[in-house]
């Protein structure tokens, strides 16, 4: 490393843990932050407005970034809080988000630098569920947890290409409710307008018994975003009857599909084809490269992982969280 490289360092105030090649900055800043999620995608969990929500409904957040030969190489966002009182625990959720190509030896002596390097008293724990299929990257840590599964959507892709990879159940479903003329309209994003579709949300998770993102977390994310837009809900409508509806978050070049209703006994064939078709149409005109459709479980929610599934998408199961 130059001289130069470290007076730069020192005047920016930046607090830093030398490693082979590599520092740990755990003074980033936002706009930095952010503007690197806008070159990848990267999951919800990791975007800087995620952690400020969590903040404000009560815990505690580090963040930390990964900076080699003077540029930013990857973020990591943690969750953390006291077990028992005792023992602190951080979590980093489908992170560190990594903005180079990174060697697996390199990402693995990253993750045991964050562990002594994140500022927690001992006793501790640390543990990372990477953004990952391969587990190379977390070598000489213990799994202690199976992976996430979820479907990717490439949205960089044509919409042509985007239907042609639509199962063909799937695909006859859009094109019903296409030609019974279907009407999809765009909520409004105050809290007051979407805060109906939460808690219907929340009811229907308590009646299945699934788990979920609180709903308090939403109005906190986009309060802290401090742009509305962030959000797009889409509803279809039977004369004054809402029928189904459809809440995507919008975070750097990514986008989740966070919750969907659906009034199953009077809902039209393919409303929901219908609300996750358009919600692909203005996700790619807002820029959004990939989205997220979310968790999918074959054994209790068989028929909400056929529809992610039928999507067309990539089924990923991730490596796990380490320890």
């Amino acid at each position: 490393m130059t001289a130069s490289f470290w007076l730069c360092l020192t005047l920016i105030n930046r607090i830093s843990l030398t490693l082979p090649a590599m520092q740990i900055d755990l003074d980033i800043g936002r706009p930095t932050w952010d503007l690197a999620l806008m070159a990848r995608p990267a999951a919800l969990q990791q975007d800087w407005s995620y952690g400020d929500a969590v903040r404000a409904l009560g815990g505690t957040v580090l963040r930390a970034g990964l900076v080699a030969d003077g540029v930013l190489i990857g973020v990591a966002q943690f969750t953390s809080r006291k077990i028992a009182g005792v023992v602190g625990m951080a979590l980093c959720t489908r992170g560190p988000v990594w903005l180079e190509a990174v060697p697996p030896d390199a990402k693995a002596a990253a993750c045991r630098a964050l562990k002594r390097g994140l500022g927690l008293d001992r006793p501790r724990i640390v543990l990372f569920s990477p953004d990952e299929t391969d587990r190379s990257g977390m070598k000489g840590m213990k799994r202690v947890m199976t992976g996430h599964s979820t479907v990717l959507l490439d949205l960089d892709q044509s919409l042509d290409a985007l239907r042609a990879s639509l199962d063909s159940k799937w695909r006859n479903n859009l094109t019903a409710a296409e030609k019974a003329g279907l009407k999809v309209t765009v909520s409004g994003t105050k809290p007051a307008q979407y805060r109906w579709l939460l808690e219907t949300e929340e009811g229907q998770r308590a009646a299945r018994g699934y788990r979920s993102t609180p709903a308090a977390l939403m109005p906190a994310y986009v309060e802290a975003k401090g742009d509305r837009d962030t959000l797009l809900v889409l509803r279809l409508d039977e004369g004054k009857q809402k029928r189904a509806a459809m809440m995507f978050v919008i975070h750097g070049a990514a986008a989740t599909y966070q919750m969907g209703w659906l009034d199953h006994e009077n809902a039209p064939r393919g409303a929901h084809n219908l609300l996750l078709w358009q919600g692909i149409e203005q996700l790619r005109a807002r820029g959004v490269r990939q989205l997220d459709l979310g968790g999918v479980n074959t054994t209790s929610g068989a028929g909400i992982a056929r529809f992610k599934i039928g999507a067309g998408g990539q089924v990923i199961t991730l490596a796990g969280t380490y320890l």
